[in-house]
């Protein structure tokens, strides 16, 4: 089965390798669900313009006046700046410009721009780069705000989406033909800071980390994408206006006016991702995705894969499966950690592959096994009792194949006068006869555990202690050689015709198992013991009795034996002492 677990890893690492669509989307989902929400940083508040204000200002847009009366107003109420998520392209036809640009100058102030194929770019940032400029994300253009606002602080407010046409990363920075721009949530960073540049970290895999001149470095995956922290910031409206302290985002909520974009806590207006965005880079070691996290996935899934397969074809069902749910658990438990820890490193497809793999090494080892106890019955169900071959059945590991040395106890047979039966009666009498003769054998050997190695024509041949340990089986086999001669006795006088029989009972090592050929082969012993216990059923005939019992045998029971003359069998240098009941 090893054969297939090579072309299984393959199979499952691609979806990681090459992304697949459903293996981000389960990716990200996961982090949503796991990722804790911290708490708001306390500098930042959000301002909507509802439907109720839009009604009481007289529709929209405002005119600029308005806006500029807002932003004193939120400067009057102690806001430290104001972050306008709002994009100005146009000139005011009421003429409301420069009492707006003016009113922005007063305080640190960011405006809106948003991102469209056109080919003009915004303003570059100053930037520091430390190692090769390579990562970040390139942008198709700008729609620009009026000329009037040059002067102002502006950033893009984008979002782009992933897998699942959700937002959840957005890019500190972007890049254009001239240099980098910040995104709107860093532009607030740095106006706050009062910050000319930024400092950026790459490797050889892209951007590293982005840096803001009094804030610590903010790791990114290599295009520069910070991960959104959901972050509940305080949200208040133009009667309120709760923003003492605070940096203010300012955007429209009122139905129609902005759109809304899907994130994994639900639709969001522009001006409140942004919000999340500042509030995201202010959080002390947040989530992030880092560029080797593909290579310790793949390496987790491989690993673990690889173990829970030979751990369930190795060890068995029962093991195999408890130390297989120990790796998944290890496993989950791992990955859960490491979010807790902001290193966005995913699990769930490896917890997947791992199902999938313990599933398929589950059928395999269980259709090995069906397959081995179909073997066992066929090889055995004609020579044991069927107790013995269910317990085979159900504890293959009771039969070594293949060949093992065990010392057992072997009896033969012989049916005496078989060849002038053949002679006197015709072939299908001789048949009937035969079988009830080996019948009855058989019925006596699986009764004492033995197993009926083979039929030779009229001999047959026992073992006792193979392919199941079997205790005693010296006596047992003595017991059987009795029973047979008694039940051959009583069968007599259900035939016409004399038999009568001849038994050769010897213990002794030899080598058990399949011997034979790959394609046939068959379970039988080999070894002097077998050999002698062959030569005492031969010899029956000339000591004139119907049981000899080797040496052997004699020593290791305690049965009540009769000694007879030694006597010189073929193949032995030495007289053996023989025994009989």
């Amino acid at each position: 089965m090893k054969k297939y677990i090579i072309p299984l890893l393959i199979l499952l690492a691609l979806p990681l390798l090459f992304k697949s669509t459903p293996t981000e989307i389960l990716k990200l989902k996961t982090f949503d669900a796991l990722i804790k929400i911290p708490e708001p940083s306390g500098n930042f508040v959000i301002l909507n313009i509802t439907e109720e204000d839009i009604e009481r200002e007289g529709g929209y847009p405002l005119p600029r006046k308005r806006l500029a009366d807002i932003q004193l107003e939120l400067l009057g109420e102690g806001a430290l700046g104001v972050g306008w998520v709002i994009s100005f392209p146009q000139a005011d036809r009421l003429g409301g410009d420069e009492d707006f640009a003016r009113s922005l100058g007063y305080a640190p102030s960011v405006l809106a721009t948003f991102e469209t194929p056109n080919n003009l770019y915004p303003k570059t940032t100053g930037t520091v780069i430390k190692g090769q400029d390579a990562g970040g994300i390139n942008i198709d253009g700008v729609k620009e705000n009026y000329y009037k606002y040059d002067d102002i602080l502006q950033g893009m407010a984008i979002a782009p989406v992933e897998a699942d046409q959700l937002v959840r990363r957005i890019p500190l920075l972007l890049k254009t033909p001239d240099g980098w721009s910040a995104s709107f949530g860093t532009q607030v960073l740095k106006s706050l800071t009062n910050t000319p540049t930024y400092i950026i970290t790459t490797n050889e895999n892209g951007i590293q980390e982005i840096a803001v001149r009094g804030l610590p470095p903010v790791k990114t995956d290599s295009l520069g994408r910070k991960w959104i922290s959901w972050v509940d910031t305080p949200q208040t409206d133009l009667q309120e206006m709760d923003v003492n302290g605070k940096f203010v985002f300012v955007g429209i909520t009122a139905n129609g006016v902005m759109p809304q974009i899907a994130t994994p806590v639900g639709l969001l207006e522009p001006h409140k991702i942004q919000a999340a965005l500042s509030e995201s880079v202010l959080i002390q070691n947040s989530p992030y995705i880092p560029d080797w996290s593909l290579a310790v996935e793949l390496l987790v899934l491989l690993t673990t894969v690889t173990l829970i397969w030979f751990l369930l074809i190795k060890l068995g069902i029962t093991w195999g499966l408890v130390l297989s749910v120990l790796t998944a658990s290890v496993t989950a438990l791992g990955g859960y950690y490491l979010i807790n820890k902001g290193l966005l490193i995913d699990v769930t497809w490896t917890l997947i592959s791992q199902f999938i793999s313990g599933a398929i090494a589950f059928y395999l080892r269980f259709r090995e096994q069906y397959k081995l106890r179909l073997l066992i019955k066929k090889q055995f169900e004609h020579y044991l009792d069927p107790r013995q071959v269910k317990r085979l059945q159900n504890n293959p590991d009771l039969l070594k194949l293949g060949g093992e040395t065990r010392r057992c106890t072997f009896l033969f047979t012989d049916v005496r006068g078989f060849t002038n039966l053949s002679e006197k009666l015709p072939p299908e009498q001789v048949t009937e006869i035969m079988n009830k003769v080996l019948t009855v054998q058989v019925g006596c050997i699986q009764a004492h555990g033995g197993m009926v190695d083979k039929f030779i024509g009229d001999a047959c041949m026992a073992i006792f202690n193979a392919p199941l340990e079997l205790d005693n089986h010296e006596l047992r086999a003595i017991t059987c050689a009795q029973d047979i001669r008694t039940g051959i006795r009583m069968l007599q006088k259900e035939l016409s015709e004399p038999i009568s029989i001849g038994i050769g009972v010897n213990t002794g090592k030899a080598v058990i198992g399949n011997m034979g050929s790959d394609t046939r082969f068959d379970y039988s012993a080999i070894g002097d013991a077998v050999n002698t216990a062959a030569r005492l059923e031969s010899a029956t005939k000339e000591v004139g009795v119907d049981l000899l019992i080797g040496e052997n045998t004699k020593k290791s029971c305690d049965f009540k034996l009769k000694l007879l003359d030694p006597i010189k069998v073929k193949g032995k240098k030495d007289y053996l002492k023989i025994y009989t009941v």
